[in-house]
């Protein structure tokens, strides 16, 4: 499986308090063990080709999956999915 990382994703880890950067390292871990954990609560974006997973109650990181490749988009609060959408 091939990981890819945007820009924007990058951009916004690194702006991410690091007690939530520390939950995304957590929900990465189990995506790519098991992209269907329970705990991701990965959701489609209705109207796109992405999906959301949830970090915590305020925040979401975005990624669009095909078959040998995840995309890592963005990572951040709500306001990152009215973006994507």
């Amino acid at each position: 499986m091939i990981i890819r990382r945007t820009n924007a994703f990058l951009k916004d880890y690194r702006g991410l308090p690091s007690e939530i950067q520390e939950r995304v390292d957590k929900q990465l871990y189990l995506l790519f063990k098991n992209f269907r954990h329970p705990s991701l609560r990965l959701k489609k974006l209705g109207g796109t080709d992405k999906f959301e997973i949830r970090i915590s109650k305020g925040y979401r990181l975005t990624l669009r999956l095909e078959k040998n490749e995840i995309e890592l988009r963005r990572v951040g609060t709500h306001d990152i999915l009215r973006e994507e959408g």
